[in-house]
């Protein structure tokens, strides 16, 4: 089995900041793309931000030059620093990581529960 812990969410102040986390612990045999997926009450899921395993990221024009995903292979740990935050970044936001658990098997999608992210004065 693969868990992902996520960690950091909260209220924060317009122009505030946060630092999501996502660790995985488990039958991990190699970590792929890492990602970060957000959902607003009453709309779709969306893409915030994703990391390949060479380093690689890929930003949500929402966001762009406000939050940073970064990766810590040692640790199987995804993070998103946002800065710059706005009311209308609030929203249940999901890690989602491809996941190889052996040399026999392929990648898989694995998600976080979710942490709450409110923006509000």
């Amino acid at each position: 089995q693969v868990q992902l812990v996520e960690s950091g969410g909260g209220l924060v102040q317009p122009g505030g900041s946060l630092r999501l986390s996502c660790a995985a612990s488990g039958s991990i045999f190699s970590i792929n793309a890492m990602g970060w997926y957000r959902q607003a009450p009453g709309k779709q899921r969306e893409l915030v931000a994703t990391i390949s395993s060479d380093g690689s990221t890929n930003y949500a024009d929402s966001v762009k030059g406000r939050f940073t995903i970064s990766r810590d292979n040692a640790k199987n740990t995804v993070y998103l620093q946002m800065n710059s935050l706005k009311p209308e970044d609030t929203a249940v936001y999901y890690c989602k990581l491809e996941v190889r658990r052996s040399a026999l098997t392929w990648y898989n999608n694995y998600w976080g529960q979710g942490t709450q992210v409110t923006v509000s004065s």
